[in-house]
């Protein structure tokens, strides 16, 4: 039972995180596919138009094609957008069942994907037109609680040394909180941090107003291990500094497992230090993920 739930939930993780399935117009001539690039917070998709079978012709079909492919993509890149996990138990489609995203804002993230040249497949069959999307674009479009989130504060000890960043370890199968099953934790625009006793230690309505930019930003192990002074990448350097507090998960939480759970211990470092709370508020945060959650699969039909 527990291989069969963890092989569903794979297939579903898949599904919403990285497949994309094709969205034909009539006559099965134009499809989209691709995937999300956590590291980069980005969405690359390519548009894929058969000349054939829209009754173009190779070379003097390729302007028409191109415009096929512009009129085409809103209708495409919406169903796919729909998909995306914004938290561990909302899509952007739910968000905009709810009313909370409009249609209309939707439409204005996708048309201002970046368009790299369209070019023909080496069969020559497709015309394919790669798009990407910057996903804390959307996640400021995405609404939250109009007052900023109060961080927990614990009793602790100013004088201990503070971090300059927080590094969350969550790249092996962790144990779900409060189930008997184990899960690779996933990403979202909107992650969350718990405690072991289920305190909230962050979420994004925790930072500082303005903040711009991807609430935390995920990595692979390979960057935060090494051979320099403080171990990490020269991109995760700039983020989280020098001295960065590492924390590695005990479990994972969510309808889909997206927020990590760090021992009490480890959440007092953060929550009893008024520097080590900043931390929080400017979004000096990295979260650790396996590679295969976080690799793009992007590429046309």
């Amino acid at each position: 039972m527990k291989q069969m739930m963890r092989g569903n939930f794979f297939l579903a993780a898949v599904f919403f995180l990285y497949t994309v399935p094709g969205f034909p117009l009539p006559g099965e001539d134009i499809a989209i596919n691709g995937g999300i690039a956590w590291e980069r917070m980005e969405m690359d998709v390519t548009v894929s138009l058969n000349l054939a079978s829209a009754g173009l012709k190779f070379p003097n079909g390729r302007v028409q094609g191109e415009e096929y492919i512009r009129a085409a993509y809103p209708s495409l890149i919406q169903s796919l957008l729909s998909l995306i996990p914004v938290d561990s138990s909302r899509t952007v489609g739910d968000f905009i069942q709810s009313g909370d995203l409009s249609m209309d804002a939707l439409k204005d993230f996708a048309a201002a994907a970046s368009l790299s040249p369209p070019a023909f497949s080496p069969d020559l069959l497709l015309l394919r037109a790669p798009y990407a999307l910057k996903l804390s674009s959307l996640g400021s479009m995405l609404p939250g609680s109009s007052r900023p989130a109060e961080i927990l504060r614990t009793v602790g000890s100013n004088s201990s040394p503070g971090y300059t960043g927080i590094i969350i370890i969550a790249s092996k199968e962790l144990p779900a909180h409060g189930m008997r099953i184990s899960y690779l934790a996933r990403p979202c625009i909107f992650p969350k941090i718990w405690d072991t006793e289920m305190n909230l230690i962050f979420e994004k309505n925790m930072l500082k107003s303005g903040h711009s930019g991807p609430v935390v930003r995920y990595a692979k192990e390979r960057d935060i291990f090494l051979s320099t002074p403080s171990g990490l990448s020269e991109e995760l350097l700039s983020l989280a500094g020098e001295r960065p507090l590492r924390i590695i998960a005990r479990e994972i939480f969510g309808k889909r497992p997206t927020d990590p759970v760090i021992d009490r211990e480890d959440a007092l470092l953060i929550t009893g230090n008024e520097r080590n709370r900043e931390l929080l508020r400017e979004g000096r945060l990295v979260f650790v993920l396996a590679d295969e959650v976080l690799n793009e699969v992007p590429g046309g039909n």
